[in-house]
């Protein structure tokens, strides 16, 4: 039951969620009584522009995010002290000024989401001795502002108004306070999230209020009760296979929802409530313990993406168990490595990745499982290479996206079938006669895409799509790409209004006829583009993904078939389709 405490990375997140319940513990109690709970979840969402800048600029995210806290923090008090009465009004003015300076940079500055998702809503692959280091400063900090200004913090918030008289309310007091939590909330960011950071240092302080009296017992019970939901929560978040963040918030919501119910009940009725969350806690920890045991005897291999988990499948056969990591229709660029990736790669062999940036988070996951699992990097193989993008924080040295040409697909199968009879010799004539039968599909698919695409004129073959995923698909069929609703390689990145503006005056100029949208992100940008232009939306792609089991493009073959009938559809205005035989 106690399995994923044994794993490093999960063993680093407890460490820091033990430390932190120091300062959350005690500053939550000082954010309730004070008042100060909208301000000390603010503070932590504030940090955004700092996050996007950290990024964009290669520093420290903590630093970058304690830097944005301390400004949002500072203009806070300033503003608060010529009009005290509105706090968290003017918390919320601040606020919304932080955050459309972090959308400006992320869009149109960096061009780049970024980490800034992982650091919203925090992941246990992120924390590193740093965090823990930044926690420890917060918790000794936040005991140390306990001994020094515990009383007169005290003071202010039961009476501000007699508070001043008896020098509790000077001002350097509530820059104190306000200081302490920026600093304990940004030590927060890595294991739970900017938007969630409310889930250490509000709610358990304000369970523990429903049931002390006591400002000594209060703190102490907060203490108590972030590291005993953290703990849980982290536990949980493993076995669930969930964000850490995201767990402990929603345990740290029942549990004080239970408490609130519980201290409303007559004195016989609270028995009766403890009984029945005990047992639900129970069943809880008994099914979240199962687990399933692979005695297959197959060679274990890993697959980052659903393209190579698809060759790797078609190559192994019955010889070999494959643990994907992506799944249909989950985009690549956005996706946050989960505790059961790290299990899955702890009892691997082999470890076949896409590269070129794509999946840099394998490294760290492989890393992470203790594993000596070899990562076989197939970008590296692969025959055709194009540029990647010039700048940003995903900024990589060739595109991505290799496997639209089919001629790569085929370089990746040859690289899969030497990696798997390295492994396992025994099983060598089953590989090398898989590879030589999917070898030949691939071979057809290309010519049957060539022969579609010749069907339609040059000049009709004008491409727009969500974002820069078909540059290897154009280049290898002469299509000509005209634009992306997102002017990146990379889903993360976010169009702005003039890029809009710019590719719609494109689509006009062109006489491009179809905006073709893609499985994996939202369609509503590109149909709206398509609807700005007379052009047409009905047409969808694979780009950084298969598509579900029973979808046209379940399979690599299929998915690359799929597109080309879309593409000759969308150039020829459903005048034409495409068929192509030989691949299934």
């Amino acid at each position: 039951m106690l399995d994923p405490f044994q794993l490093p990375f999960v063993q680093r997140g407890l460490l820091e969620l033990l430390i932190l319940s120091i300062p959350a513990g005690l500053l939550g109690t000082w954010i309730v009584l004070r008042g100060l709970a909208f301000f000390s979840h603010a503070v932590g969402t504030a940090a955004f522009p700092g996050l996007v800048l950290a990024d964009g600029l290669g520093f420290a995210a903590p630093l970058g995010a304690f830097g944005a806290a301390v400004a949002f923090s500072a203009g806070t008090a300033v503003v608060a002290r010529r009009r005290p009465g509105d706090q968290d009004s003017l918390t919320a003015m601040v606020l919304v000024g932080c955050l459309a300076i972090g959308v400006i940079l992320a869009s149109d500055v960096f061009r780049s989401g970024s980490n800034v998702e992982t650091l919203l809503f925090g992941s246990l692959l992120l924390i590193d001795g740093r965090d823990i280091a930044l926690a420890a400063a917060a918790a000794a900090a936040s005991l140390g502002a306990a001994v020094l200004f515990g009383r007169r913090w005290l003071a202010a918030g039961f009476d501000p108004t007699a508070a001043k008289s008896v020098g509790a309310g000077a001002p350097y007091l509530q820059i104190a306070l306000l200081g302490l939590i920026a600093l304990a909330t940004t030590a927060a960011l890595s294991v739970i999230g900017a938007l969630l950071v409310a889930a250490l240092f509000v709610v358990p302080s304000a369970t523990a209020r429903l049931w002390t009296s006591r400002m000594l017992s209060w703190q102490i019970s907060s203490v108590v009760l972030v590291a005993v939901e953290g703990t849980a929560g982290l536990w949980l978040s493993v076995k669930t296979n969930a964000p850490p963040g995201a767990t402990i918030a929603t345990l740290s919501g029942a549990v004080f929802a239970l408490a609130a119910a519980a201290r409303a009940m007559p004195r016989p009725g609270r028995r009766t409530c403890l009984s029945a969350a005990v047992a639900a806690v129970a069943f809880l920890v008994a099914g979240c313990s199962s687990v399933a045991s692979n005695d297959s005897g197959k060679l274990q291999v890993v697959a980052t993406t659903t393209q190579i988990g698809d060759f790797v499948r078609e190559v192994g056969g019955n010889a070999v168990a494959v643990d994907q990591i992506l799944q249909p229709n989950t985009d690549p660029h956005e996706y946050e490595p989960r505790p059961s990736d790290i299990e899955g790669a702890a009892g691997a062999k082999l470890v076949f990745a896409n590269g070129d940036d794509l999946d840099a988070w394998i490294d760290q996951v492989v890393s992470e499982s203790g594993s000596e699992a070899r990562i076989v990097d197939l970008g590296a193989a692969v025959p055709v290479k194009l540029p990647g993008e010039s700048s940003g924080a995903e900024a990589s040295r060739y595109d991505a996206h290799w496997w639209h040409d089919p001629r790569n697909a085929e370089a990746a199968v040859e690289e899969i079938r030497r990696a798997l009879i390295e492994a396992e010799p025994s099983n060598a004539a089953e590989f090398r006669r898989n590879a030589d039968a999917y070898l030949g599909k691939l071979r057809a698919l290309d010519r049957g895409i060539a022969k579609c695409m010749d069907s339609v004129p040059a000049t009709q073959r004008k491409l727009v799509t969500d974002h820069d995923a078909f540059g290897y698909f154009a280049k290898r069929y002469g299509i000509t790409v005209v634009g992306a609703v997102i002017p990146s390689q990379t889903t993360q990145a976010q169009p702005s209004a003039k890029d809009v503006s710019d590719l719609v005056n494109l689509i006009e100029r062109e006489g491009v006829t179809a905006v073709f949208p893609e499985s994996s992100v939202s369609p509503k940008l590109a149909e709206t583009i398509a609807h700005e232009t007379g052009a047409s939306s009905d047409h969808t792609l694979y780009g950084d993904t298969l598509g579900s089991k029973d979808s046209s493009g379940a399979t690599y073959l299929q998915m690359e078939a799929a597109n080309a009938d879309a593409m000759v559809q969308g150039f020829s205005g459903g005048k034409r389709s495409c068929s192509i035989h030989g691949i299934g």
